[in-house]
């Protein structure tokens, strides 16, 4: 070996020495932060959750309804939790699709995972998983109601003669 050969060898093995020693100390600050971001991130969502409650309990103090908010970030669906839904309060696809402003053939692609609702559609499934059997019922009679005043305008009108 030569001595410009022994010198670089030298020269590589100091410099990955040099690397090793400043990214050991960027890599361990890295790890740092991730856990901080990570412990920041948990309190965060538990602070939340802790306000959401708070909130509610308020309402109830109050004997105030609690109110439907705008969706937040994300409102998960699950096929199953519709047809899980629908079960609860027992109703037909239609009448459940009624509720949430679709088909009862939307219903049941939902609930077989055909199909994915839309993000209004999603909002308005939230609100129908909130309420119970009995409010379902009475907001299906209101719907109904106005299906049967709608259909009879629309005959009124058709027998009216023209002007």
């Amino acid at each position: 070996m030569n001595l410009a050969g022994i010198l670089k060898d030298a020269m590589r093995r100091l410099a990955r020495k040099e690397i090793r020693a400043e990214t050991g100390k960027t890599k361990q600050a890295v790890a740092q932060y991730r856990r901080d971001i990570a412990r920041l991130k948990r309190e965060v969502q538990s602070q939340r959750k802790e306000i959401a409650f708070l909130k509610s309990q308020e309402q109830k103090r109050l004997g105030q309804r609690p109110t439907v908010e705008e969706p937040q970030e994300k409102i998960r669906f699950s096929a199953r939790s519709v047809r899980a839904q629908r079960k609860r309060l027992k109703l037909s696809a239609a009448d459940y699709g009624k509720l949430v402003g679709v088909s009862g053939l939307t219903i049941y692609s939902w609930e077989h995972g055909n199909r994915r609702p839309r993000r209004a559609q999603l909002a308005s499934l939230a609100a129908v998983r909130s309420i119970g059997k009995r409010e379902a019922m009475a907001k299906l009679e209101v719907l109904r109601a106005n299906e049967r005043l709608g259909t009879r305008r629309v005959r009124k009108l058709a027998r009216r003669k023209p002007r």
